[in-house]
């Protein structure tokens, strides 16, 4: 199961949520047997992020999968979601930050697999 976070300084609205939600379980799939159907995603805005010290606008992306990926798929996907930001919520590219961390263990189902 995909598990990606959002953190991002400003809020963001019902309906862009739901835009960058359908978009990132499209977006899964460029990792090979993922796909939207057990993708979560997990938005929390109004943070305050700092770099150098001063609050700044943006957004750190964490995504979380079970399993090693392709470094070109990894690759891809963290082009393709910086684009998707760009796009819905105006950042720019250098306001952006994103990590994958790719676990050999996942609880699910009450099982640790």
């Amino acid at each position: 199961m995909p598990y990606i976070t959002i953190n991002t300084a400003e809020e963001i609205s019902r309906p862009r949520r739901e835009k960058i939600k359908t978009e990132l379980g499209r977006l899964i799939a460029l990792i090979p047997l993922k796909s939207e159907a057990n993708l979560l995603v997990d938005f929390s805005g109004g943070r305050a992020l700092y770099r150098a010290g001063k609050e700044v606008p943006g957004a750190f992306i964490e995504v979380r999968l079970y399993g090693k990926a392709p470094l070109e798929s990894k690759k891809r996907l963290t082009q393709e979601i910086f684009d998707l930001f760009a796009v819905e919520l105006g950042f720019k590219k250098d306001e952006m930050y994103l990590n994958i961390l790719e676990l050999d263990t996942w609880g699910t189902e009450g099982v640790l697999i």
